[in-house]
Parts: structure tokens; C-alpha cells; sequence
């Protein structure tokens, strides 16, 4: 099972460094490989989530996700998002845009003889608005699950506390903009206040907008599916026609915001728009779903039951990151490692739990083909 989920990937992944050499030689092909490392070894929660969510569509959306998904993750967010950034900020056509990313001023200079802006340049000074949205949607992801009501508890003496005063209605769109508000005040930049405000709200609608849809259409309650412990829906619950779609939709977004960091944190070790693709897309999103898959297949979630607290607590961790490093930058390492700590952290607690309750542990999941 595993050459089978893994297979496509390491296929993908070795012709993409074959092509990162013919591209750019042996300088590509070592930025290639690492920035597909790295994109691997720090989206273990996004793959956690990824699969939560993927358990409660049917198998036809799961495919369409692990297909489509796949190449909007890669062209979509790799490749075209930083040109439509760039292209957007500096007035430019698509076409110079592109040809900016592959003309890197010399040197790796920040601007040109003329005084112009690099493409890196251009990027770098969205971040604010590209962390305050992908911070936001995080957050309230992470605050909906956090002051949710669950059977299942791994840090009890904070998350139930928390799930009670959650009965609160729109405490989490309450929370988050506190925080929106204390992070344009405090750690923006005077000159982006106004922009990050925008952008932060934005990412709040978005979240409401996607995932209220979701629930809207979504063929088992919320609830009812937190009180049965995440252990995964029946064939009956899952989730086909517009609750497939809008929960396609949600899943989409939510690998966006995750994307937003490796994306920009990529121009830490290359602005080569083909190397990031390639490194990040290719390589990293496609073992990112593999991944995924394979936590289905395997029922891994339902077995190592505090995997998805974990994977909830770094997307809380990520948000403040990301919201933090509107004012102060933040190494893209540092986000990786907080977010494997609590995962890892989480997977030893489970396997405690499970070791000390081996007769309440579920059977794994067989649902994604």
C-alpha cells in the first residue's frame, strides 16, 4: 500500500529534479530538493487537517481533490500566485512579471541599476497583507476547534474550560478580532495598518463564507461528528453533491493559507519562480497529499486519537506566527519546528492512550480508494 500512495510522488519528484538540472544544473537541482524537504517536513499538520476534513467526503471528491487539488496547489499557489502578486502590486502585465521573476537584478541585488524593485522586492513587501489573511482564516479554523464542545479532550485542562465559555455564540469571530485589532495596533507597521485591517476581515469573511457553506450542505452535524470522537463518518455521511463541493472549496482555501509561508519563506533560498514550483509544488505538495492519503488509509487518525488537537494546536501556533511576522520577521524553521513539536507531542499522548486502552481503539478507516 504504502509504493502505491507514495509511488505517483517519488515518480513526480524525480523527474522534477531532473528538470530542475536540465533548467538550471547542479545549483538548481540542490535548491530544488531542498526546498522540497523542507516543504515536507513542515506540512505534517497540513496533512493531518487535510485529512480530517477529506474522511467526510465521498470517494468521487476525494479523487477530485487529489487531482484538481493537486494541480491548483501546484500551478495555482506555487507558481501563479506570486506573479499575480507582483503583477498586482507593481502595475504590471503578467507577462513582466514572469519575465521579472526570471531576470533577477545581479548579485541578488534588491533593486535594479534603474532603482526599480526586484521580484523578490515586490513580493516581500505583500507579506503583510498575505500573512494577515492567511493568519486570520488560520485562526478562526483553529479557534472554532478550540472552543468546540469534544468527547475527546488532549489538553483537558484547557480545552474544556474553553469549550464552555465556546457556548458563546460567535466567540470565535469575537476573539479574532480582538487579536486583528491588537496586531494592526502593536506589531503592524503604521503606513499598513489600514491594509492589514482589510486583509485580516477579509480572511475572517472568507473563513465564515467557506465553511459555513460547508456546513450548511454537509450531510452529518458538526457536533454530532465531534461527539463521536472524529473516528470518521459512516459511507452514509459522507458528503457528495454540494457538500462535496463546498467542503472541496474549504479544503482548497485552507491548503492556501497553509501555502502562504513556504511560499514566501521559499524566497529565503531562491526567487526563481520555476525552482519553487518545481521544489515546493512538484515535489512538496504532492507527498503532502500522499500523506494525507496515507492517514486515511491507514485510519491513523482515528487511531492515534490526539493527532488532530495536535495538528489544530500548530495551525494556532502558525496564525500567531504569521500574524507576528507582519512586524518582525520570523524563520520559516521556527514555524516548521513548533508545528512538529506539537504534533509530535501529540502523537506520543496518543500512542500513551492507546497502549493504556487498547480496547477502545478504533478500527482504521477504508474509505479513501
Amino acid at each position: 500500500m504504502v509504493v502505491r500512495i507514495f509511488g505517483m510522488s517519488v515518480v513526480v519528484a524525480t523527474v522534477s529534479l531532473v528538470v530542475a538540472f536540465v533548467y538550471g544544473g547542479t545549483t538548481a537541482l540542490a535548491l530544488t530538493a531542498i526546498l522540497g524537504v523542507l516543504e515536507v517536513t513542515l506540512s505534517f499538520d497540513n496533512a493531518v487537517i487535510n485529512a480530517t476534513i477529506l474522511e467526510r467526503m465521498s470517494a468521487v471528491w476525494q479523487k477530485i481533490f487529489l487531482t484538481v487539488g493537486v494541480l491548483v496547489a501546484v500551478v495555482g499557489m506555487r507558481l501563479l500566485f506570486p506573479l499575480v502578486i507582483v503583477w498586482l502590486s507593481a502595475g504590471l502585465t503578467p507577462v513582466k512579471a514572469f519575465d521579472l521573476a526570471l531576470n533577477p537584478p545581479a548579485g541578488g541585488a534588491a533593486y535594479f541599476a534603474d532603482g526599480s524593485p526586484s521580484y523578490e522586492t515586490i513580493l516581500t513587501r505583500a507579506h503583510p497583507l498575505i500573512a494577515s489573511f492567511g493568519g486570520m482564516f488560520l485562526l478562526m479554523l483553529f479557534l472554532g476547534f478550540l472552543f468546540e464542545e469534544k468527547e475527546i479532550t488532549w489538553l483537558t485542562w484547557i480545552e474544556r474550560p474553553l469549550a464552555r465559555i465556546g457556548k458563546l455564540d460567535q466567540l470565535p469571530v469575537v476573539v479574532a478580532g480582538v487579536l486583528l485589532l491588537v496586531t494592526a495596533e502593536f506589531i503592524t507597521p503604521e503606513h499598513e495598518r489600514y491594509n492589514v485591517m482589510v486583509s485580516g476581515v477579509l480572511g475572517i469573511i472568507t473563513y465564515l463564507l467557506v465553511n459555513g457553506l460547508g456546513e450548511l450542505f454537509s450531510p452529518q452535524d458538526h457536533a454530532e461528528h465531534a461527539a463521536e470522537g472524529h473516528a470518521g463518518p459512516t459511507e452514509l455521511a459522507k458528503a457528495v453533491g454540494k457538500a462535496g463541493f463546498f467542503l472541496f472549496m474549504y479544503l482548497e482555501v485552507l491548503d492556501a493559507s497553509f501555502s502562504f509561508d513556504g511560499v514566501i519563506g521559499a524566497f529565503a533560498i531562491t526567487a526563481d519562480p520555476i525552482i519553487i514550483a518545481l521544489g515546493l509544488g512538484f515535489i512538496g505538495a504532492m507527498f503532502v497529499r500522499s500523506l494525507t492519503v496515507y492517514l486515511v488509509r491507514k485510519g491513523t487518525l482515528a487511531e492515534y486519537v490526539y493527532l488532530e488537537h495536535g495538528a489544530h494546536w500548530a495551525i494556532g501556533a502558525l496564525a500567531v506566527i504569521l500574524l507576528y511576522s507582519i512586524g518582525t520577521e520570523v524563520p520559516e524553521v521556527v514555524t516548521g519546528l513548533v508545528g512538529l513539536v506539537l504534533i509530535g507531542a501529540a502523537l506520543v499522548s496518543s500512542i500513551i492512550r492507546k497502549r493504556s486502552r487498547p480496547d477502545r481503539d478504533a478500527e482504521p478507516s477504508k474509505t479513501l480508494v
